[in-house]
């Protein structure tokens, strides 16, 4: 079992920033390839961001690329998620999961096995 949890959330103006960070516990954090994924109101949980292992590897959506950035440091089991330039848009649950997959990287949510309860963020416009 690997635990999850995600801290940072919270209310920020549009164009500001916010840091979310996601701690594991329980197995070898560096095993799993993380991801962030974000579910707005009414609206299915999609892909954000997700690191290789080592971190040598990064994937992003669409809508996130250029203004967010994951990295990890395995020697402190967390994963981080710097947002800038933050949208309305964005305003979502945001949750980090980890992955024991065979590929690299993955997008795919159902790849992911073990996911924390999320961290809400909200962007005013």
């Amino acid at each position: 079992q690997v635990q999850l949890v995600e801290s940072g959330g919270g209310l920020v103006q549009a164009g500001g920033s916010l840091r979310l960070s996601c701690a594991a516990s329980g197995r070898t954090f560096s095993n799993y390839v993380m991801g962030w994924f974000r579910q707005a109101p009414g609206k299915e949980r999609v892909f954000v961001s997700a690191i290789s292992r080592s971190g040598g590897v990064t994937d992003y959506a669409d809508s996130v690329k250029g203004r967010f950035t994951i990295s990890r440091d395995n020697a402190k089991n967390t994963v981080y998620l710097q947002m800038n330039s933050l949208k309305a848009e964005d305003t979502a649950v945001f949750y980090c999961a980890a992955a024991n997959a065979r590929r690299l990287i993955t997008t795919t949510p159902r790849d992911y096995d073990y996911w924390g309860q999320g961290t809400q963020v909200t962007v005013s416009s």
